[in-house]
């Protein structure tokens, strides 16, 4: 069984998300349609709604993360979930107990999902095929593979800037080869029909046969991001700046950082973008990320709205009524 039928019911409905890649076009903007109707909860007095009261969701976090976990945390209380955080640090599979053993005492406490970070590529598709079939599986980053709410929120954050994504130029910048978010981005935006995706980076950076996802390579920033309406930077990690892959920070912002001088080769009216944590003075200047074009602090409350629709839906809320 792939990937893709892993994630859906008999009905093609979500039962898990583990990846972007094999969706149908039609289930990503259900996604963004019901992340939409989550989105003003956030400027309420009260800001929950009742779809997921009663059901307890466990965060998996077995690599360290501030805004993914916080994001994901505050999801599922908007939902009224019962909210359980594992410490991983403390946890018995620190004490040699296996990861299946884990997930079976999780199961059971009665847990109704898990949301799973892990540093291991495949370690969420892994953790859905072994769950009992009650258990939902969403995947908070994988190893180098993919991190599909990341690529939800991106996509939704360029949907309310820019309306629809036929006619749009997107430049990916930085370390696409280690990048789950790079990877998640390419699958989201491809499905949704953005017809110019450019990947932009040294050439260490880039992964081999990158094309065939669909993407042009550049690796000047000039003529990566000229005309794009939209830039995201990707965070470039501090092994990378340790490595033979870069000469150095100071190098690397020369050459790939993004300026306001630089900005100016986009479209005019172009977004900033960027997953965080930024490296200010490293992949981007603090005048962009701080400027009118930047939609950054955007992505990070728009990542709770996405979340809450990948929560509800794969608790079998579709049709979310509750919402108003």
């Amino acid at each position: 069984m792939s990937a893709a039928e892993v994630q859906l019911d008999a009905q093609g409905r979500l039962r898990h998300l583990i990846a972007i890649e094999g969706l149908p076009r039609s289930l990503l903007e259900e996604i963004l349609d019901n992340a939409e109707r989550f989105a003003p909860l956030g400027d309420r007095a009260v800001k929950k709604v009742p779809l997921l009261r009663g059901r307890t969701v466990a965060n998996l976090f077995f690599e360290p993360s501030t805004r993914t976990r916080t994001t994901f945390d505050l999801a599922a209380k908007r939902l009224s979930a019962d909210v359980l955080n594992i410490n991983i640090e403390a946890s018995s599979t620190k004490k040699g107990e296996s990861l299946a053993d884990t997930l079976r005492n999780l199961e059971a406490m009665q847990c109704d999902m898990f949301v799973v970070r892990h540093h291991i590529s495949g370690a969420a598709d892994f953790i859905a095929r072994q769950v009992g079939p009650h258990i939902s599986v969403i995947n908070g980053g994988d190893g180098r593979h993919e991190h599909p709410t990341q690529g939800l929120l991106d996509a939704f954050t360029i949907r309310r800037h820019k309306k629809n994504f036929e006619h749009l130029t997107v430049a990916i910048v930085g370390d696409v080869a280690h990048s789950r978010v790079a990877r998640s981005n390419i699958q989201a935006l491809k499905i949704l029909g953005v017809p110019d995706l450019r990947v932009v980076g040294p050439k260490t950076l880039i992964p081999a046969g990158v094309e065939a996802l669909g993407v042009t390579v550049y690796d000047d920033l000039d003529e990566g991001i000229r005309g794009a309406d939209v830039v995201i930077m990707l965070r470039l990690q501090q092994e990378r700046m340790q490595s033979a892959l870069l000469p150095s920070a100071h190098e690397y912002f020369r050459e790939y950082g993004l300026t306001a001088q630089r900005l100016r080769l986009a479209a005019a009216d172009a977004i900033v973008m960027h997953p965080g944590p930024i490296n200010r003075g490293v992949e981007i200047d603090s005048a962009v990320a701080d400027g009118m074009q930047s939609v950054i602090l955007q992505q990070v409350t728009y990542g709770i709205a996405i979340r809450m629709a990948v929560m509800a839906m794969v608790m079998g809320n579709q049709a979310l009524a509750g919402v108003h």
